[in-house]
């Protein structure tokens, strides 16, 4: 994969075939990064894949591409419910192999921050990573993120348990 500076927009539902090859892919790479198995998502239809993606005023799914393809993505979600709508989550983040080391992650984590600075009321920015991925965590806290706390036995895979961690920064 040829080296570029990252481009990052907003997917849309006509992204949806490029999304879904990339999705699966991350979900067949690094398996105990994420809660959804690639069978799971293997057997979701297009229709819906797309339906997920189209941008609405407070949740975007984010795009990295280099050199026109895209490699990278992460959803920024505003909550829903009146209580709680001073916070927003970050998950299905994801970089292609073959496309770290070249700013995606770091492009795409500016994207959502610039995405939450943009909704009202918001005040926090909050993620949950698995203890196996140490690169992501060096990725959230370079862009301030903190861990508040971990929850044991919070995934299961082959017959493991492992812990997820809770990040959360302000906006």
């Amino acid at each position: 994969m040829p080296s570029s500076t990252p481009e990052i927009r907003v997917l849309t539902v006509a992204d949806a075939p490029a999304y879904c090859a990339v999705r699966l892919a991350a979900l067949q790479n690094d398996p105990l990064a994420f809660v959804t198995t690639a069978e799971e998502f293997a057997a979701r239809t297009l229709e819906s894949v797309a339906e997920q993606l189209a941008p609405r005023p407070e949740a975007v799914t984010f795009g990295a591409f280099l050199g026109g393809e895209l490699v990278g993505l992460m959803t920024v979600a505003r909550e829903s419910r009146p209580s709680i709508r001073h916070r927003a989550n970050i998950y299905g983040v994801s970089v292609l192999p073959a496309a770290r080391g070249q700013g995606c992650g770091d492009a795409l984590m500016r994207a959502a921050l610039a995405k939450a600075q943009e909704l009202e009321g918001m005040t926090s920015l909050h993620l949950a990573m698995t203890e196996t991925q140490a690169a992501a965590r060096r990725l959230y806290e370079r862009h301030g993120f903190r861990v508040w706390g971990t929850q044991p036995d919070a995934l299961r895979h082959g017959g493991q348990s492992y812990s997820e961690h809770w990040l959360w920064r302000e906006v």
